[in-house]
């Protein structure tokens, strides 16, 4: 299930709060290519909006070759990869990491320690993905 939500009140247009979630959950990983999103209604039942903020959502990312429809069995993530340029990235992460460094300073931690517990966690989260890939191919068998 995705953990999507609309804040109406933001001043952003519904359906690009949406097209910028999922287009963050795509670029990160967290739906995988060929993972099929939520049909349009349910999505619009939980969200509590319109099914033409959805529809029209879906329509934006299907241009930028994100997501694409099968005829009757829904709309699936596309294999194409993160929809950020490297720039965007560079600046999404940037931002990122100049909050951690101002965070870890104000509780007592320099940038060697930073990118002690960085590369602490990345490699807790290698073994963690090994092992949900190990655990999936289990299950295919």
């Amino acid at each position: 299930m995705l953990h999507l939500s609309i804040n109406p009140g933001d001043g952003v247009p519904l359906y690009l709060q949406l097209v910028q979630q999922l287009k963050h959950l795509i670029a990160t990983g967290r739906v995988r290519p060929d993972s099929e999103l939520p049909p349009v209604r349910v999505l619009a039942q939980q969200l509590v909006i319109n099914p033409n903020t959805v529809v029209r959502a879906y329509r934006e990312l299907e241009v930028a070759g994100l997501v694409y429809k099968r005829r009757g069995a829904g709309t699936y993530v596309s294999a194409k990869g993160t929809p950020y340029t490297d720039e965007e990235c560079r600046r999404i992460l940037g931002q990122r990491i100049e909050a951690l460094l101002v965070e870890g300073r104000h509780l007592g931690f320099d940038a060697d320690k930073i990118v002690k517990l960085v590369m602490e966690c990345d490699r807790d989260l290698r073994r963690e993905t090994a092992r949900e890939n190990a655990n999936e191919e289990g299950a295919q068998v």
